[in-house]
């Protein structure tokens, strides 16, 4: 029986036998920005997850303003899967959100092809530490404005003059709940990295 996070329908073990490509994504952004409910949305497989209870030894350590929901942070990584196309797979790689793990995101940046950047226009100075932690390292990204309920909405280039983006940069938004948004998303990302370069 399915629920919202693993639908029923999806039973993919396996990679298809057609799969001739598999490629390695991370999906990164600051804390609480949506990046386990991503994965979690458009993996065909029961995505890892290494969540954790938010305990009081974050206090004064994490910042939680803007999340007053929030209850549990990613410690490691979250792992899902996805057949974009008969040909190719993703392995998408959850990074964790706060400063204090970057030398976890610089282990899961090894062989990765690029990253899928969400952002969160509440609190979107908070995106320029993730973007920062990847141009370091070289790692190519696409941009996806995570519209959370009650959120303000802006305009496409507003976002990208505020995060000071490449015009070249894919910048789009989506729904992190909403699995065709996020696959879309990730169409958009595998283009643009296997475009070629001039």
């Amino acid at each position: 029986m399915g629920s919202a996070l693993y639908p029923s329908e999806r039973v993919v073990d396996y990679v298809p036998r057609t799969v001739t490509r598999a490629v390695k994504l991370l999906v990164a952004g600051n804390f609480g920005v949506g990046k386990t409910t991503f994965v979690g949305s458009v993996s065909e497989i029961r995505p890892l997850r290494t969540e954790e209870t938010i305990t009081e030894a974050s206090v004064g350590v994490d910042d939680m303003a803007g999340l007053p929901g929030k209850t549990t942070t990613t410690v490691a990584m979250d792992f899902g899967r996805i057949t974009l196309n008969p040909r190719l797979a993703l392995y998408l790689f959850g990074t964790p959100g706060q400063r204090r793990f970057v030398p976890m995101w610089e282990d899961l940046a090894v062989g990765a092809l690029g990253a899928m950047v969400l952002v969160d226009t509440r609190r979107i100075e908070k995106a320029d530490e993730a973007l920062s932690v990847l141009e370091e390292r070289g790692v190519p990204y696409a941009v996806a404005v995570n519209e959370f309920d009650g959120a303000a909405r802006f305009p496409l280039e507003e976002v990208r003059d505020a995060l000071d983006l490449d015009p070249g940069t894919p910048l789009l938004s989506l729904d992190a709940r909403d699995r065709p948004s996020c696959v879309r998303s990730l169409i958009t990302l595998v283009e643009y990295l296997l475009q070629p370069k001039t």
